[in-house]
């Protein structure tokens, strides 16, 4: 099996693993189950709808990517990597932006914690050190 073959199968099996939080979610809320506390984590009404948008987009983008729906454009390779990588780390300064000045942001009424930052910082920054890195390798 080839790496993009498993790269597709992993995508099928975490749009599987996204479709079953969607659906807890949904249930947890329409069966009025919230507020709750899981792990120090307190769960409210508030979070339902980023957390079904989120998860909506992406099942959407698992699906596509995992079975192929679709036709992706043909881009040429260093291009590509290099807008993924800008923009990813666009992305990065902007949740260091905020880890530095503690900007309170709220998506429908739900306060988005600091510590949230912290894990977008280093996610965006490392995928976008990988992307300028493809780059190089693409010459």
């Amino acid at each position: 099996m080839s790496h993009n073959q498993k790269l597709h199968e992993i995508a099928k099996f975490l749009s599987g693993l996204i479709l079953g939080d969607f659906i807890c979610l949904w249930w947890l809320s329409a069966g009025g189950y919230l507020p709750m506390s899981i792990i120090g984590i307190t769960w409210t009404q508030s979070i339902v709808a980023p957390g079904l948008v989120f998860d909506a987009v992406l099942f959407i983008i698992l699906v596509h990517y995992g079975w192929h729906i679709g036709k992706t454009p043909k881009l040429n390779n260093r291009t590509y990597f290099s807008v993924v990588g800008t923009i990813l780390g666009l992305v990065a300064l902007l949740h260091l932006f905020r880890l530095f000045t503690g900007v309170n942001i709220i998506i429908a009424g739900w306060q988005v914690p600091l510590w949230l930052s912290w894990v977008g910082t280093i996610v965006a920054a490392y995928l976008s050190y990988m992307s300028f890195r493809l780059t190089k390798k693409s010459l």
